[in-house]
């Protein structure tokens, strides 16, 4: 008989690409992963992982295990929404993806609300690229993501996934105190933002592309002086007088000293959702964690 917990954990190598990223996503040491496949080897008198340079593969007869794994594993994702939903209260294991500022701005408060309403439920978050996490909800990797996209980059939703929209994020430009900027009475337009020196997201990221785009609509090739996935980073270089940011209100905080916020018209709007399986749509749990998450939307709003 082939214990499900050991091929949890080989599916999850397969998913993730590493012992090291598939531990990270069970909540499991190492360790833990490589004794599970280990033991998994030698019930099924199988070679399951070959050793590659400093990571691990999947043999072919792995590769074949792994499919069978995700196959049983929606199975039994299948049975527990069925009994979650016979109960009709949460429970169990709630893994979330969130992007970096929703995973420091929303979520926190948002899963504290949902365990202590909730004590059954464990919930776990994972950061991970907006663009990336509707796939992970899709190979079941996470249960719900917290995902979000942009006027130029909608969303990418494979089939067979759910969404709901938690809110909408707006943005302003973020100046040095003393920049002619931060006087102004009035919003700024795109076309004041020709000439300037912008702190941003590194290239490939969904912020840095829809700065790009914008700015050269405008008519305008901007100058990226300095890349920063950390929105607190391209603040402190604001506040040094080194450019100016692009910066949304999610997970923001308070300005540095030396920051001043303008407004830009039209208003840079990111569009937040939630993404489930269709499949778990019916388990209490997501249900709860949908409106955890607009009730603090609204709170912080």
């Amino acid at each position: 008989m082939l214990d499900l917990t050991r091929l949890r954990a080989l599916h999850a190598v397969h998913v993730h690409g590493s012992i090291a990223g598939a531990a990270a996503a069970l909540g499991y040491s190492p360790s833990a992963v490589s004794q599970s496949v280990g033991k998994l080897e030698r019930e099924t008198r199988t070679t399951l992982l070959e050793r590659q340079g400093r990571g691990v593969v999947l043999t072919d007869a792995g590769q074949h295990l792994a499919g069978t794994a995700k196959q049983l594993l929606a199975l039994v994702e299948r049975a527990e929404t069925d009994l979650e939903a016979q109960r009709g209260r949460p429970g169990g294991r709630l893994t979330v993806a969130a992007f970096a500022t929703a995973a420091r701005g929303l979520l926190p408060g948002a899963l504290a609300a949902l365990t202590r309403e909730h004590p059954g439920l464990d919930t776990r978050l994972m950061e991970a690229d907006p663009h990336l996490s509707p796939d992970m909800v899709a190979r079941g990797v996470v249960d719900l993501a917290v995902c979000h996209d942009w006027d130029i980059a909608p969303l990418p939703a494979p089939d067979g996934l759910e969404l709901a929209v938690i809110g909408d994020d707006t943005c302003e430009i973020c100046v040095p105190a003393d920049h002619p900027f931060a006087s102004r009475t009035a919003p700024l337009r795109r076309a004041d933002l020709a000439g300037q020196r912008w702190i941003c997201q590194p290239a490939g990221s969904v912020c840095h592309d829809w700065l790009v785009r914008t700015l050269r609509v405008s008519g305008h090739e901007p100058e990226l002086a300095y890349e920063a996935a950390e929105y607190a980073t391209q603040l402190a270089l604001v506040a040094e007088g080194l450019g100016i940011a692009l910066v949304p209100h999610l997970g923001r905080g308070p300005l540095p000293a030396g920051v001043v916020a303008v407004p830009l018209d039209p208003v840079p709007v990111r569009r937040v959702y939630a993404v489930w399986r269709a499949r778990a749509a019916r388990r209490p749990a997501i249900k709860e964690a949908v409106r955890a998450l607009r009730t603090r939307w609204a709170e912080i709003a």
